[in-house]
């Protein structure tokens, strides 16, 4: 059994790989926050054994090491993907691949599989923004903070601030609303500006695809917008299906 691995700042998506490239049923387990020894959830969800596991991470090295560590004790064999310039009808614009994170390199593979252009968006602990157009030209992106993360810095910042809670509103009555309010508004400004000069740079309109932890927030303020939960999973799929077309030992 194959199975992919898509682990971010918050969450580790597990999803096994079918033997026709299509990603199965992905769980979701949370370690950031929480009391949760992630080994042993993973323990819970997956199989015994695995015959070759496939990673994408963009975590911390430590929880990084451990899902390895945890990974190593039933997997036969554990691939990393890695962000490359040019991969699978995929050219990124960063000049340095390495400084792409791996999770919006798989999301734009993903996305440009699915034909013509479109602009990625991630919602998780940051927000992420790429323009790919329907030829596989990345045409660079962007990077903010998430209405998550805005929320969490003001509480740090000023603790009367609720972290969490409220309901959006263009002008809203109350703090937790005007909080909700403000920070999803940066968001969906962020979002529908991008939006509007990827049109006036390709001469079309791309898709939007909304994924992550945060996206079903947004996704009704957004017309248009598709959701894409497994986008970054899809992405590694193909990483790894060209993987296994490739001569020589795998890259691991």
């Amino acid at each position: 059994m194959h199975w992919l691995f898509d682990l971010g700042n918050t969450r580790l998506k597990c999803a096994p790989l079918h033997a026709d490239g299509s990603v199965g049923e992905a769980v979701a387990l949370e370690h950031h926050g929480a009391e949760l020894d992630l080994g042993s959830a993973m323990a819970r969800a997956l199989p015994a054994r695995i015959e070759v596991a496939y990673l994408a991470s963009v975590a911390s090295p430590d929880v990084t090491v451990g899902v390895l560590d945890a990974l190593s004790t039933r997997c036969r064999r554990i691939s990393r993907a890695r962000t490359q310039s040019t991969f699978d009808g995929v050219t990124i614009a960063y000049a340095r691949p390495e400084k792409l994170g791996v999770d919006r390199f798989l999301a734009l593979l993903a996305a440009h599989a699915r034909g013509g252009a479109a602009l990625v968006c991630g919602i998780g602990t940051a927000l992420t923004l790429d323009l790919v157009d329907g030829g596989g030209r990345h045409h660079g992106g962007r990077i903010a903070p998430s209405p998550t993360l805005m929320r969490e810095s003001l509480h740090g910042r000023a603790r009367q601030l609720a972290p969490h809670g409220g309901a959006y509103a263009v002008f809203a009555a109350d703090t937790e609303d005007a909080l909700a309010s403000g920070c999803d508004g940066a968001a969906l400004a962020l979002v529908e500006h991008s939006l509007a000069e990827a049109r006036r740079r390709l001469g079309e309109t791309p898709r939007l695809y909304l994924h992550g932890g945060g996206a079903e927030d947004l996704l009704g303020r957004l017309p248009g917008a598709l959701p894409a939960p497994g986008l970054v999973l899809e992405g590694l799929a193909r990483w790894a299906a060209a993987e296994l077309e490739r001569p020589g030992p795998p890259v691991s």
